[in-house]
This record gives structure tokens, C-alpha cells and sequence, in this order.
């Protein structure tokens, strides 16, 4: 049975879910806060996050930057509008997935399962175990650690989306790949024409990588078509 943490300071919600989710199958448990979600996580590892944006005291952002990434529990952030800055946030902050507020149950019951699926039945391309290095233009990439190594030694640790992202380049360098294979392949889902959550993580993975977003060197666009990674890739077992 799959145990989901709902983090929500709003009593109402956190009942209603534990309700909704027990009644389809899943095991809930809920946290008001920081405090309580750490206590939770001290004592059980959940298969699933939800976690509110906007807590009182430490807030989403701040929670969910404290998560152990060796322990890769899928995160769910509950955003307070339906707005592309919140949008945007969820992405950078390399959530699962984002679901607006209000919102209902049964929909986020289905992000929860396109979570889980998603998570649990990778591509072979991106299964962890396949390949424990990448090197490339002078990077390294380590896919235990999910850490970018730059040339100067500096550590990046990425986010969960961005670790995805990179890896999908890595895994087809010099190969154009248009926005919707890589939504699919990074987020597990389907895309809009409008949508521009994959400009926003290049962008993101192009600052990390040091590629100069006028003239980028690394991830190249292909107008019309989506995005290159220009670089030989040396992948260690």
C-alpha cells in the first residue's frame, strides 16, 4: 500500500485527503507543518510528498530544499493560484509535479498515480543503475549523487527535474529533441503548445552547465524544432 505525507496547514484539506486517499487505496498521513513533517519523515520514508507552497514558519521552498535527494521522494507542491509564476516556482524548485489551488481530490489523486507510475517505471535510458558517470565538455555528471561537477570542481546539486533533463541530453548528445519528447521524457506527461515549463528548465540547466543563454554552446536551440546537446558523451558503468 502506498503511503502518501500531505504537508497542508489547512486542517480541512488534510482530512478531506486522508479521507479520499484511504477511501482509493492509499495509506495518509498529514503534517501542519515543518516541524511535523520532519518528525514524520524521522520515523517513516512516505512513497509520495504533497507539500503546500505557502506554510506558516519554514515554508514549502525551504522544506523542500531540506529533503535528503538520496532518499528521491517524489514531491507533489501545492501552489496557491493557478498562475504562471507559480508555475515557474514549481519547476525550479524541481518538483514532481504542481497542482493548483483549489483544486479537486480526484485530480490530484491522478497526479499522484501519474507520479508513482512515472517514478517507478523510467525509461531505460534514465534507470539510475544504469550508468553511474557521464562526462562531457569538460563536466561530470554523478547520477548516484545527482551532482554536476563544472571545471573549476565546484559541486552543483540539481534538482529533481533538472538531474532528469540533463540526463535525457546525455543519454541522446548531438540529437534534436523537440519540447513535447522532452516533457515527456523528464515529467511524464504531455505538453501544451503554450506551455514553456521546458524553456524555463533549459534555462535553468544552461546556468548550472555555465552555457551562455545569448550564444549557448552545450544545449543549443533548434528554432521550430526543440533543443541539441552539443557535445561528445563519455558514459561510465
Amino acid at each position: 500500500m502506498d503511503h502518501v505525507l500531505i504537508v497542508d496547514d489547512d486542517a480541512e484539506i488534510r482530512t478531506l485527503l486522508i479521507r479520499y486517499l484511504e477511501e482509493h487505496g492509499y495509506r495518509a498521513t498529514a503534517a501542519a507543518d515543518g516541524r511535523e513533517m520532519r518528525r514524520a519523515l524521522a520515523s517513516t520514508t512516505p512513497d509520495l510528498i504533497v507539500l503546500d507552497l505557502m506554510l506558516p514558519g519554514e515554508d514549502g521552498l525551504s522544506l523542500f530544499r531540506s529533503l535528503n535527494p538520496q532518499a528521491r521522494i517524489p514531491v507533489i507542491m501545492l501552489t496557491a493560484r493557478d498562475e504562471a509564476a507559480d508555475r515557474v516556482m514549481g519547476l525550479e524548485l524541481g518538483a514532481d509535479d504542481y497542482v493548483p489551488k483549489p483544486f479537486e481530490p480526484r485530480e490530484l489523486l491522478a497526479r499522484i498515480k501519474s507520479v508513482l507510475r512515472r517514478t517507478r517505471r523510467l525509461p531505460p535510458n534514465l534507470a539510475p543503475e544504469a550508468v553511474r558517470r557521464y562526462r562531457f565538455a569538460g563536466l561530470r555528471l554523478d547520477v548516484a549523487a545527482r551532482e554536476l561537477v563544472v571545471p573549476s570542481d565546484v559541486v552543483i546539486s540539481l534538482a529533481s527535474t533538472e538531474f532528469r533533463l540533463l540526463k535525457v541530453f546525455l543519454d541522446h548528445p548531438r540529437k534534436v529533441l523537440s519540447r513535447e519528447q522532452l516533457a515527456a521524457l523528464t515529467y511524464g506527461k504531455d505538453i501544451s503548445p503554450l506551455d514553456r515549463g521546458v524553456d524555463v528548465l533549459v534555462s535553468r540547466l544552461r546556468q548550472h552547465l555555465g552555457d551562455d543563454a545569448r550564444q549557448p554552446a552545450l544545449i543549443k536551440t533548434v528554432r521550430y524544432e526543440g533543443y541539441r546537446l552539443d557535445a561528445d558523451v563519455e558514459a561510465e558503468d
